[in-house]
């Protein structure tokens, strides 16, 4: 089994322990807003020379790889072809994955305003091919609920078509559930409880050979996450980064998503604009693994940049804050 196999069984037994937390990098910006996606190459000062290329993006993510702290690194398929190809994952612990579709919600070209409109269903991978290419067993399956009966019935219809066409390829998945992408009519009160509802719900009827791995949902607060690790303990839960924010941001959100009962964490931006990745994953392993306190993790970065001579977005004093509306509630002393 997999490092990632090892730990799910362990945490699906009720033995979860410190360590057994799961961490991905989610590498698959390119099915967004490919080019920014990469991220960027930085000048001196901090700021933003350029994004990466392609072929500067994939050595970002072999090195990651072969560092060997990550649980999951999720891919672009072509990207997840490419490091196939160049035998990235041959003898590694890491597991590949790739997403399995590209909702309109998440299509960010820039100048574009596809973002704006009810998320719709759609899919550019073709689940036969990764499959008949043996590139990998596991795949993202992601969906947007947004409160109109329309919109959401495209959205479940097709989620109930990938279920299919992935058992039929013998594709494993894991379910990415976002917030509403446009003004859902739904009070800020309610939005926890609306995502729960709608996650529980559209599961309910699935049965076990059709089930996701484990959930990357928005952390909605303490109160939302709590709630839906109790109401089903045989659903693994895990919640996905967002934004960028601060550094203190990123360990913030995966301390308080370990304290609350997710037991997993998918990071794209908060990994991919570090200014040193392999330090940025090296100090979420030591967070989520008990060893430092998010604001101690973040000192420790910044004195790896400074012994490292790499420039650093924010002072150490600004990137020391808690930015983020939901963790600053529950943030750690």
């Amino acid at each position: 089994m997999s490092r990632l196999d090892t730990k799910l069984a362990k945490i699906r037994s009720g033995k979860y322990a410190k360590g057994d937390f799961i961490i991905a990098d989610a590498k698959d910006g390119d099915m967004s807003n490919p080019i920014p996606g990469t991220g960027p190459i930085r000048n001196a000062d901090g700021s933003v020379a350029r994004f990466r290329t392609r072929a500067e993006f994939l050595d970002q993510m072999t090195q990651i790889v072969r560092q060997d702290l990550l649980d999951i690194m999720l891919t672009s398929a072509s990207n997840l072809e490419a490091l196939n190809e160049a035998k990235v994952y041959a003898g590694s612990a890491v597991k590949p994955a790739f997403r399995a579709n590209d909702t309109t919600d998440i299509w960010g070209a820039r100048g574009s305003s596809y973002g704006k409109s009810a998320s719709r269903p759609f899919r550019t991978v073709d689940l036969a091919q990764v499959s008949k290419a043996k590139l990998t067993d596991l795949g993202l399956y992601s969906i947007t609920f947004v409160n109109d009966v329309e919109a959401d019935l495209r959205s479940l219809e097709a989620f109930k078509a990938f279920r299919a066409d992935a058992a039929a390829n013998g594709i494993k998945y894991f379910l990415e559930v976002f917030n509403p992408n446009i003004d859902a009519k739904v009070a800020p009160a309610d939005l926890g409880s609306f995502v729960n509802d709608n996650v529980a719900r559209c599961l309910s009827g699935v049965l076990k050979a059709d089930r996701p791995q484990f959930l990357k949902y928005p952390y909605n607060g303490p109160k939302a996450l709590e709630e839906l690790v109790a109401f089903d303990p045989g659903l693994v839960v895990g919640v996905l980064g967002g934004g960028a924010g601060t550094t203190r941001d990123t360990f913030e959100l995966l301390y308080q998503a370990e304290k609350y009962g997710a037991r997993v964490a998918l990071f794209g931006r908060k990994i991919n604009l570090a200014e040193s990745q392999l330090d940025i994953v090296r100090f979420m392993r030591e967070v989520a693994d008990g060893r430092l306190k998010p604001l101690e993790a973040v000192r420790a970065y910044h004195a790896e940049l400074k012994s490292k001579k790499l420039p650093s977005v924010r002072s150490l004093e600004d990137d020391s804050k808690v930015t983020e509306a939901v963790l600053q509630q529950a943030a750690s002393g």
